[in-house]
């Protein structure tokens, strides 16, 4: 079951269960619409891999399967980011 994240990993903003600037990796990593597209430049800092929309989970579907109230707030390192994953 995919784990619904409350919030951006690197900024902590609040994504709602059904937010279209969620956005998420392969591994689950959570991030908003404004941190993939500027700073962390559409790479997951953890992964290395790319994003995806995240799911919105039917409404009808949250009593039993309700959304993560775990806050992963990690922000990210932008220098060793840009090193590890865009240098040459």
């Amino acid at each position: 079951m995919l784990e619904i994240r409350p919030s951006c990993e690197h900024c902590n903003k609040p994504l709602a269960v059904d937010s279209t600037e969620a956005m998420i990796c392969t591994f689950e990593c959570t991030f908003c619409k404004d941190c993939v597209s500027g700073p962390l430049r559409e790479v997951c800092p953890n992964c290395g891999g790319g994003f995806t929309p995240r799911p919105i989970r039917p409404k009808d579907k949250l009593a039993k399967h309700p959304p993560s109230e775990k806050v992963v707030f990690k922000p990210v390192d932008l220098e060793a980011h840009y090193k590890k994953h865009f240098s040459s």
